[in-house]
């Protein structure tokens, strides 16, 4: 008769183990979507001093080279992702990126530095805020480069 009481209270602790872990996760989740709401909310707040951010981030990167950053124009609505390997939110954002040649870089014959060009600027939710690297994806709207990372970026539904 001792072993039944024994079973019954090992039963009702493991219930009452997984209640509490369901309640913990849907909080969590819960708590995860309101973060993300409100760092798309920034995003929106905050998009003029990110289009300056990325400017200056991208063209400090060297890249394409000979080729100095003149200008960057965000456009349309961002396109947010998540980051399978690391789970930050990502926004993609078209952009119209604009060059001019270095002196001495070789590329100041070159006819079509001037032409503006079509690229998805790339932005990252780390801790507090948005950040960015100066990664651009050339030639791909938002919904194309998301789709080119399918394997790595998930559509925020």
């Amino acid at each position: 008769m001792g072993y039944f009481w024994i079973i019954a209270a090992l039963a009702a602790a493991i219930v009452i183990a997984l209640f509490a872990t369901k309640t913990y996760q849907r909080r969590r989740l819960v708590r995860a979507a309101a973060d993300r709401e409100q760092a798309i909310r920034e995003f929106s707040e905050q998009r003029d001093d990110l289009t300056g951010l990325f400017l200056r981030t991208a063209g400090a990167s060297g890249k394409p080279r000979g080729l100095r950053w003149t200008g960057c124009e965000l456009s349309g609505a961002p396109l947010f992702a998540i980051d399978d390997a690391t789970g930050e939110l990502i926004a993609m954002v078209a952009a119209t990126v604009s060059f001019a040649a270095i002196e001495g870089g070789g590329m100041e014959d070159v006819e079509a530095v001037g032409n503006l060009r079509s690229a998805t600027a790339v932005f990252m939710h780390r801790g507090a805020g948005w950040i960015t690297d100066g990664r651009v994806i050339f030639n791909l709207e938002p919904a194309e480069a998301l789709a080119k990372f399918q394997g790595t970026l998930r559509p925020l539904a």
